[in-house]
């Protein structure tokens, strides 16, 4: 496999030097990640063939030389032993076949499930949190659909999330998210628990989902909601049903219809990639399951207890005492693990 792999970092190495490449910026695009990704375990190979070398210079000179240079000769190998261990795990890491939905940008919808208008408050408590970690990542996000409540939270919020391999830090987030705290309209003191589910749908190029005009009803309307500019006035809003699959998408964020038709579009086929994708995932072979958990919306994954600052994942059995800091957007540390799991289930696995 590694030999295989470095016959194609060669092969990619020559086709980017390739001027008729660059026309096709899809096709030029793909070849530079692909050469990104086998630069890393080309350079991988040549750190260890190099430690390797070094190693049996070391084991010569012990052999050959007096015992004050033995001496030294010895330490040194155990550092170059213990760089070579490390250099080969890492190997080994880069080795996994990587998923080749990682880089894709995403679709993520948060909605409000059991408890009320505290749901609803906390589904723009988790959009917030995204939104500041999408941040920090330098990534792109934007809205796509909002149904708001009057207490300043969401019964829904649908928003597109791009950048450099967004899906592979965020597509552990799929499930219901469970949140224990005072509501902000209990008076007595009381803690309440409510829960949302959030879905994260890899976003599908046009190319890659082919939606027929047949297949589909448009409906356009005036927009409802609790207030806006063009709320009620235009018909503005538009709701798309793919009739073969039953799936209803609706979208009122922008003044434009057209702008609306085309957000909607694009959560629409993210969805149809997300559920043939999870047909083609229920057809792999159990030990290729991921062990973090299915992605299924209605798998409990998360606990927020405010009272005791604790978040726990209960896929990884991980919990964290600093839920304000994490609210804020300080969740690196929790997707890495998550990420983590899901590589050392890949290597049990493999």
């Amino acid at each position: 496999m590694l030999e295989s792999l470095l016959k194609r970092y060669d092969e990619v190495k020559r086709l980017i030097e390739d001027p008729e490449l660059i026309k096709n910026q899809n096709k030029y695009r793909e070849t530079m990640k692909e050469y990104s990704r086998l630069g890393e375990i080309a350079e991988s190979q040549n750190e260890i063939e190099g430690l390797l070398e070094r190693i049996a210079g070391t084991k010569q000179i012990i052999n050959d030389e007096d015992e004050d240079m033995k001496e030294l000769a010895r330490e040194e190998l155990r550092d170059l032993e213990a760089r070579l261990n490390a250099a080969r795990e890492k190997q080994k890491l880069l080795l996994i076949p990587r998923d080749p939905l990682d880089g894709k940008n995403i679709i993520m919808e948060i909605r409000a499930g059991t408890g009320g208008d505290e749901a609803a408050l906390f589904v723009a408590d988790l959009f917030r949190m995204y939104s500041r970690f999408a941040e920090t990542k330098g990534w792109k996000f934007e809205i796509m659909n909002v149904n708001e409540t009057g207490l300043g939270g969401y019964k829904e919020i649908i928003f597109s999330i791009s950048g450099d391999n967004v899906y592979e830090n965020l597509r552990y987030e799929s499930g219901a998210h469970r949140v224990q705290r005072v509501p902000v309209t209990e008076s007595s003191g009381r803690i309440h628990t409510s829960a949302v589910t959030v879905a994260v749908l890899p976003e599908a190029d046009e190319t890659e989902i082919d939606i027929r005009p047949d297949d589909l009803r448009i409906d356009v309307m005036r927009a409802g909601g609790p207030g806006g500019q063009c709320v009620n006035t235009t018909d503005s809003a538009v709701r798309i049903t793919h009739l073969p699959s039953g799936l209803t998408v609706h979208c009122q964020d922008e003044k434009s219809q057209l702008k609306n038709k085309a957000k909607a579009m694009r959560i629409l086929r993210a969805r149809i990639f997300e559920m043939e994708e999870a047909k083609a995932q229920a057809e792999r072979s159990e030990a290729r399951k991921n062990q973090v958990g299915s992605g299924d919306r209605s798998e409990r994954i998360r606990t927020y207890n405010f009272p005791q600052n604790r978040l726990t994942d209960h896929r990884i059995n991980l919990t964290l005492y600093k839920l304000d800091l994490v609210m804020q957007g300080e969740v690196a540390e929790l997707f890495d693990t998550l990420k983590l799991s899901a590589t050392n289930s890949a290597l049990a696995a493999s």
